[in-house]
Protein backbone atom coordinates (compact mmCIF):
# COMPACT_ATOMS: atom_id res chain seq x y z
CA UNK A 1 0.00 0.00 0.00
CA UNK A 2 1.33 3.21 -1.10
CA UNK A 3 1.74 5.91 1.02
CA UNK A 4 -0.04 9.68 0.80
CA UNK A 5 3.23 11.21 -0.08
CA UNK A 6 4.15 7.92 -2.26
CA UNK A 7 0.67 8.84 -4.55
CA UNK A 8 1.51 12.57 -4.58
CA UNK A 9 4.84 12.16 -6.02
CA UNK A 10 3.47 9.43 -8.31
CA UNK A 11 0.60 11.92 -9.92
CA UNK A 12 3.57 14.69 -10.21
CA UNK A 13 5.94 12.04 -12.06
CA UNK A 14 2.73 10.93 -14.68
CA UNK A 15 1.56 14.80 -14.75
CA UNK A 16 5.19 15.71 -16.04
CA UNK A 17 5.54 12.61 -18.13
CA UNK A 18 2.60 13.51 -19.73
CA UNK A 19 3.73 16.53 -20.65
CA UNK A 20 6.77 15.83 -21.89
CA UNK A 21 4.97 13.25 -24.86
CA UNK A 22 3.44 13.44 -27.25
CA UNK A 23 1.70 10.02 -27.59
CA UNK A 24 1.14 7.55 -25.37
CA UNK A 25 0.12 3.71 -25.47
CA UNK A 26 -1.06 1.41 -22.92
CA UNK A 27 0.15 -2.34 -22.79
CA UNK A 28 -0.15 -5.09 -20.54
CA UNK A 29 2.83 -6.80 -19.42
CA UNK A 30 1.73 -9.48 -17.60
CA UNK A 31 3.20 -12.97 -18.63
CA UNK A 32 5.83 -11.44 -20.37
CA UNK A 33 9.65 -12.42 -19.48
CA UNK A 34 11.84 -9.74 -18.00
CA UNK A 35 14.29 -10.70 -20.67
CA UNK A 36 11.97 -9.06 -23.22
CA UNK A 37 10.67 -6.54 -20.60
CA UNK A 38 14.35 -5.33 -20.57
CA UNK A 39 14.60 -5.53 -24.12
CA UNK A 40 11.58 -3.39 -24.55
CA UNK A 41 12.78 -0.77 -22.51
CA UNK A 42 16.46 -0.75 -24.39
CA UNK A 43 14.47 -0.31 -27.76
CA UNK A 44 12.15 2.42 -26.09
CA UNK A 45 15.17 4.23 -24.50
CA UNK A 46 16.60 4.07 -28.49
CA UNK A 47 13.74 6.31 -29.60
CA UNK A 48 13.82 8.63 -26.85
CA UNK A 49 10.17 6.98 -24.94
CA UNK A 50 9.79 5.01 -21.47
CA UNK A 51 8.00 2.42 -19.85
CA UNK A 52 6.40 3.39 -16.51
CA UNK A 53 3.68 1.79 -14.25
CA UNK A 54 1.65 3.96 -11.89
CA UNK A 55 -1.38 2.88 -10.92
CA UNK A 56 -4.66 3.19 -13.06
CA UNK A 57 -6.47 5.62 -10.61
CA UNK A 58 -3.18 7.73 -10.14
CA UNK A 59 -2.53 8.38 -13.90
CA UNK A 60 -6.84 9.01 -14.00
CA UNK A 61 -5.63 11.89 -11.72
CA UNK A 62 -2.73 12.81 -13.65
CA UNK A 63 -4.84 13.07 -16.79
CA UNK A 64 -7.47 15.07 -14.84
CA UNK A 65 -4.90 17.84 -13.89
CA UNK A 66 -3.57 17.97 -17.19
CA UNK A 67 -7.32 18.74 -18.54
CA UNK A 68 -7.40 15.70 -20.23
CA UNK A 69 -10.44 13.60 -20.64
CA UNK A 70 -9.68 9.70 -20.71
CA UNK A 71 -9.77 7.03 -18.23
CA UNK A 72 -7.29 4.55 -17.66
CA UNK A 73 -9.43 2.49 -15.16
CA UNK A 74 -11.11 1.62 -18.27
CA UNK A 75 -8.35 -1.01 -18.75
CA UNK A 76 -9.67 -4.82 -17.12
CA UNK A 77 -5.52 -6.15 -17.08
CA UNK A 78 -2.69 -4.59 -15.41
CA UNK A 79 -1.51 -1.34 -17.24
CA UNK A 80 1.85 -0.18 -18.45
CA UNK A 81 2.18 2.97 -20.00
CA UNK A 82 4.52 4.19 -22.85
CA UNK A 83 4.98 7.44 -23.08
CA UNK A 84 6.77 9.03 -26.06
CA UNK A 85 7.31 12.40 -27.38
CA UNK A 86 6.72 10.51 -31.07
CA UNK A 87 3.90 9.69 -32.75
CA UNK A 88 2.01 6.79 -32.05
CA UNK A 89 2.91 5.19 -35.37
CA UNK A 90 6.89 6.07 -34.07
CA UNK A 91 6.60 3.92 -31.32
CA UNK A 92 3.93 0.87 -31.78
CA UNK A 93 6.10 -1.25 -34.43
CA UNK A 94 9.20 -1.58 -31.84
CA UNK A 95 6.24 -2.66 -29.00
CA UNK A 96 4.28 -5.08 -31.30
CA UNK A 97 7.47 -6.93 -31.60
CA UNK A 98 8.28 -7.30 -27.83
CA UNK A 99 5.78 -9.40 -27.11
CA UNK A 100 3.31 -6.87 -24.71
CA UNK A 101 -0.25 -6.65 -25.43
CA UNK A 102 -1.39 -3.79 -26.57
CA UNK A 103 -4.27 -2.19 -25.17
CA UNK A 104 -4.70 1.22 -26.96
CA UNK A 105 -3.36 4.27 -27.68
CA UNK A 106 -3.83 8.22 -27.06
CA UNK A 107 -2.42 10.91 -29.18
CA UNK A 108 -1.94 14.06 -26.73
CA UNK A 109 -2.03 16.62 -29.28
CA UNK A 110 -5.43 15.47 -31.31
CA UNK A 111 -6.54 14.34 -27.57
CA UNK A 112 -8.31 11.17 -29.30
CA UNK A 113 -8.27 7.32 -28.38
CA UNK A 114 -7.37 4.69 -30.50
CA UNK A 115 -8.40 1.03 -30.10
CA UNK A 116 -5.28 -1.82 -29.72
CA UNK A 117 -6.23 -2.86 -33.46
CA UNK A 118 -5.49 0.99 -34.73
CA UNK A 119 -2.26 0.78 -32.74
CA UNK A 120 -1.45 -2.26 -33.92
CA UNK A 121 -1.95 -1.18 -37.50
CA UNK A 122 0.09 1.66 -37.37
CA UNK A 123 3.18 -0.43 -36.04
CA UNK A 124 2.70 -2.26 -39.22
CA UNK A 125 3.05 0.39 -41.45
CA UNK A 126 6.34 1.09 -42.93
CA UNK A 127 8.61 4.24 -42.31
CA UNK A 128 8.39 7.76 -43.95
CA UNK A 129 11.00 6.99 -45.54
CA UNK A 130 10.43 4.17 -47.56
CA UNK A 131 6.55 5.52 -47.79
CA UNK A 132 7.95 8.26 -49.76
CA UNK A 133 10.36 6.03 -51.91
CA UNK A 134 7.79 3.93 -53.06
CA UNK A 135 5.84 7.35 -53.60
CA UNK A 136 8.61 8.17 -56.21
CA UNK A 137 8.80 4.92 -57.32
CA UNK A 138 5.01 4.81 -58.25
CA UNK A 139 5.20 8.97 -59.72
CA UNK A 140 8.28 7.37 -61.93
CA UNK A 141 6.97 4.31 -62.81
CA UNK A 142 4.74 5.65 -65.91
CA UNK A 143 7.12 8.49 -66.53
CA UNK A 144 9.84 5.78 -67.53
CA UNK A 145 7.56 3.76 -68.90
CA UNK A 146 6.48 6.57 -71.46
CA UNK A 147 10.39 7.22 -71.80
CA UNK A 148 11.19 3.52 -72.94
CA UNK A 149 7.78 3.85 -75.70
CA UNK A 150 9.46 6.63 -77.17
CA UNK A 151 12.58 5.55 -77.58
CA UNK A 152 11.02 1.85 -78.76
CA UNK A 153 9.03 4.03 -81.56
CA UNK A 154 12.20 6.49 -82.38
CA UNK A 155 14.11 2.97 -83.21
CA UNK A 156 11.46 2.19 -85.55
CA UNK A 157 11.79 5.33 -87.21
CA UNK A 158 15.28 5.44 -87.62
CA UNK A 159 15.19 1.86 -88.91
CA UNK A 160 12.69 2.62 -91.76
Amino acid sequence: MLTKLQKSKQIEIGKKLIEESRSLIFVDFGGVSVKNLESLRRKLKEIGAQLKVIKKRLLRIAFEKRNLDFNPEQFELQVGTIFSPKEVYEVAGSISKSGVKILGGYDLELKSFFDAEKVKFFGNLPSREILLGQLVGMIAAPIKMLMYVLKEKSKMVDTK
